[in-house]
């Protein structure tokens, strides 16, 4: 018998995500023959003209190991690209283990036991029917004489193939017999038999006098037989990839909630988290219409999903988006996040609908200082609360990192100019390497925005090396700091380059914490991983002695920042306590930068919902600065048009904005806010929650006003607030018990957000983006803060002229002011008016897109309090239990 040497994947299909029909398909299958030289794999793929076209994928060698060839196989089974596996191997290597390596829908032999046992068993599920068995089966069918009810024999194979054979023979209702080509009766059976087959590689004598009058005869290696076989594996390959294209749809959501079972009074938060079993994210993805490949797990409850689930569904129509916002908070927080948790609990666990929560990263620092956990609370949380509350998926380290490169970078750039002469720094910059100089690519592109249009670093002037090397950073313009998650008062102004080594290029700097850096602003605004590139290079850290903003790139790191950020752009999927999806995704501060989730977890998150799902969504604060910077700045980045504003109030901080007296974290309740008082909460309602909806409603979005009911609030003061609520110009008012009761709790405010987005909504932005720094400054704050006016300080101005001559007019606006008011002044509740708001200090994040003024003094580095909440903080030994996290 002679055995082919080549291992062909004959009809390996590489589909196009347009689902374009491929054809000349019989190109595919490659010529099955010996290699003088060495055992090769080859692949035939489809190009994207549609044709076919043939490459050599790896090389095995002369005499390959089993286990070599299954790791190739393994390799193939694991691209995505690749649709169709045929093998074609000496006897020594077409083991039982080498057959079944392949994944049952990639085996278009049909010889996996997986497929040969759905035929025997006569399944029509998923699954292949073997090219050689169809051939024969086709070439019997079609003899002059029908074989219905007649013997076929089978002379020759053995294996998979037999058994194939033999099922679909007598499925055909001819009877099957088998014969070893060497049996002692072989003449006797042949003569018996109304037809013979004769299988296997090697040549069978069988006489033609032992052959019955008029009986077919059927022989595996006729070259008619071979074309019919090779026809019926594309045949394979096209279904293959048929079935690849049907996976790459959107697919109905089946997903399987998660039972409560409420205990009064309610457990602390990581007592309830603790008491849930989350499914494994595995499973929840496959839920929701994730495919394996687009998943990358952390552990068994949670995982980065790939942004490649965007081209998968580009086509797919976006669901419906709804935005949680808030009233004017007091210290203690509002519920937001809780209200996002409940809310999507509601809409996915009991009214069935296909929703996603869209929450940030909780930042170390709040954590451990003066906050707690951030999952949310009571019932209505995401799980693991320790997962998401710790760490998660390395995000925020990885911003740490790449923030700390880019400081690391700028001082030593400044020590080496200071130290160096124009030709030494060159001979370094540009290394001769084996001796050949050149640019890298980043270099070039400075190259270029210099204006020197140069690919030959022996051809620069000695004026355009120094250009070249020097970016002149003056020492008292450099806006950058280090990061680090840690509440950390101490190091709000430090001084650096205190050693002697550093030849005495000490000067004062300061850290910040890590959500506050650009860099988190930037993942929460990027549209694609080569968006987030961009964005990294257009970061200014500083300005030259003479005026020029230097940038990242300039630096020549912006390429290494995409790398250690190429995994935080994946959003991290987790659930809620009931089973509903969550992705949790970028933290950026809300007061300096935009303060909402990333734009790319709710892009991901509003295909998988399909046309009639909810993506719920969180800004920071009150909605008058979270709600209005999602949407003139997350929104324009975007693209993205809101359906619904969910703003959440609750009856303490209404109280507190009627007139009550102040809260503070940690120390009693005033009686005001545990008893009855409806004229405090008619008084708050009227100022700080009318404005509110009142702002939102100058963006064109219908609110839904969510009521966060507290323990201690009575049903006449949350039925007030809802009356007046209403009144007010909400499309509804509601109240919510998620927190006691979860989902269940959240079922009003459910339906109330379904009815508000059946509505037309007429989104518009607050301002044109072409309008002056100045302007929009003023509209922001007349028409969202009510303020009078406003006033610029003199280096406020001087900025905002800098930024007008460096083409950064058109950016929009994220002001940098207290959350505590609608005003700049956090004692000032309510809706103060007859004010004018000061401009101190006008700041720009050019790779995050926009400019920040600063209204009074906004600490970037939080400091711990007298007893942090790490006081409470502990790990069991022997259960590595946590407890104490909120």
């Amino acid at each position: 018998m002679k055995l082919s040497l080549v291992r062909n994947t004959c009809g390996i299909l590489r589909g196009q995500r347009t689902g374009r029909v491929v054809s000349e398909l019989s190109r595919r299958c490659l010529p099955v023959g010996p290699s003088p030289s060495s055992l090769l794999l080859r692949a035939a793929s489809a190009t994207s003209s549609g044709r076919s076209s043939a490459k050599v994928a790896f090389n095995l060698g002369k005499h390959p190991a089993k286990e070599d060839v299954i790791e190739e196989i393994f390799k193939l089974n694991e691209d995505p690209s690749v649709h169709g596996v045929s093998l074609q191997l000496p006897s020594s290597l077409l083991t039982s283990q080498v057959v079944n390596a392949i994944k049952p829908e990639k085996d278009i032999d049909g010889l996996s036991d997986v497929n040969v046992g759905r035929l025997l068993r006569g399944d029509s599920g998923p699954g292949f029917l073997p090219p050689v068995a169809n051939a024969i089966i086709d070439l019997l069918e079609n003899h002059d004489v029908s074989l219905e009810g007649k013997s076929v024999l089978l002379v020759g194979a053995e294996g998979a193939l037999i058994y194939s054979l033999q099922a679909l023979t007598e499925r055909s209702g001819m009877e099957a017999f088998k014969s070893h080509s060497t049996a002692r009766n072989l003449q006797k059976r042949v003569m018996e038999a109304d037809a013979v087959v004769l299988l296997g590689e090697g040549n069978i004598n069988i006489p033609s006098t032992w052959v019955r009058p008029r009986a077919a005869v059927i022989c595996e290696n006729d070259i008619s037989t071979k074309h019919l076989v090779a026809a019926y594996r594309i045949k394979n390959v096209i279904c293959s990839c048929s079935h690849w294209l049907q996976e790459q749809q959107h697919k109905p959501w089946t997903l399987r909630s998660l039972r409560l079972k409420p205990l009064t009074p309610v457990p602390s938060d990581i007592e309830i988290s603790r008491a849930q079993t989350p499914k494994a994210v595995t499973v929840l993805a496959e839920e929701i219409g994730l495919l394996p490949e687009e998943l990358e797990a952390y552990g068994r409850s949670k995982a980065k999903v790939r942004l490649s689930l965007l081209d998968r569904l580009q086509s797919e129509p976006d669901g419906n988006y709804v935005l949680v916002a808030g009233i004017t908070p007091t210290p203690l927080g509002e519920g937001k996040s809780t209200v996002t948790v409940g809310l999507v609990q509601a809409l996915s666990a009991h009214l069935k609908l296909n929703s996603f929560a869209c929450l940030r990263q909780p930042s170390q620092g709040p954590t451990f200082g003066v906050k707690g956990g951030a999952a949310g609370g009571g019932y209505a949380q995401v799980i693991p609360m320790e997962e998401f509350n710790l760490h998660l998926t390395g995000d925020i380290h990885a911003i740490t990192a790449a923030n700390n490169l880019v400081a690391a970078a700028i001082d030593a750039r400044m020590l080496h100019e200071a130290t160096q002469s124009d030709k030494a720094l060159y001979k370094r910059l540009v290394p001769s390497v084996n001796g050949v100089r050149k640019f890298s690519p980043i270099q070039i592109s400075r190259l270029q925005r210099l204006c020197i249009n140069k690919t030959d670093p022996t051809s620069l002037t000695p004026q355009e090396v120094s250009s070249f090397v020097r970016l002149d950073l003056d020492p008292n313009q450099i806006t950058w700091q280090r990061v680090v998650d840690t509440n950390d008062r101490f190091l709000r102004k430090i001084t650096v380059g205190q050693a002697s080594t550093e030849k005495g290029q000490i000067r004062e700097t300061g850290f910040d914490i890590a959500v506050a850096s650009e860099i988190m602003a930037i993942l929460a605004l990027s549209n694609s991983l080569q968006d987030m590139r961009s964005r990294l290079a257009r970061m200014v850290v500083g300005t030259s002695h003479s005026g020029r903003p230097v940038t990242a790139e300039d630096l020549g790191v912006s390429g290494a920042l995409a790398v250690l950020m190429k995994d935080a752009i994946k959003p991290t999927l987790m659930q809620t306590l009931e089973g509903s999806p969550v992705f949790v995704h970028a933290g950026p501060f809300a007061n300096i930068a935009h303060g909402n989730s990333s734009v790319l977890a709710d892009k991901l998150a509003l295909k998988l919902v399909g046309r009639e799902g909810f993506v719920v969504t969180e800004a920071g604060f009150g909605a008058d600065i979270g709600m209005e910077k999602f949407f003139n700045i997350k929104c324009r980045a975007s693209g993205l048009k809101p359906n619904v504003v969910v703003l959440v109030a609750t009856v303490r901080a209404l109280k507190m904005h009627g007139g009550g007296p102040s809260v503070s974290a940690g120390a009693p309740l005033p009686k005001e806010y545990i008893d009855e008082n409806l004229d405090l909460v008619a008084f708050g309602c009227y100022s700080n929650l009318r404005k509110q909806i009142q702002i939102a409603q100058q963006f064109g979005v219908p609110v839904v006003v969510a009521v966060n009911v507290f323990k201690t609030d009575t049903e006449a003061e949350v039925a007030l607030v809802c009356q007046i609520a209403r009144e007010c110009g909400s499309a509804d008012a509601v109240p919510c018990h998620h927190w006691a009761q979860g989902g269940r709790g959240s079922v009003e405010l459910a339906k109330a957000v379904k009815e508000a987005a059946s509505k037309p909504s007429h989104f518009k932005f607050l301002y044109d983006i072409e309008m002056p720094i100045v302007e929009k400054i003023r509209t922001i704050a007349q028409k969202v803060y009510g303020a009078d006016d406003i006033e610029l300080s003199a280096e406020a101005e001087a900025k905002i002229s800098y930024y007008n001559q460096q083409g950064f007019g058109s950016l929009p606006i994220c002001m940098a002011k207290t959350h505590l008011s609608l005003s700049h002044m956090p004692e000032k509740k309510g809706a103060p008016t007859g004010f004018v708001l000061p401009i101190r200090d006008v700041r720009a994040s050019i790779g995050a897109g926009f400019i920040y003024p600063l209204v009074g003094t906004m600490s970037t580095m939080p400091g711990l309090p007298t007893r942090p909440c790490f006081y409470d903080i502990d790990l069991h030994p022997v259960t590595e239990e946590i407890t104490g996290l909120f």
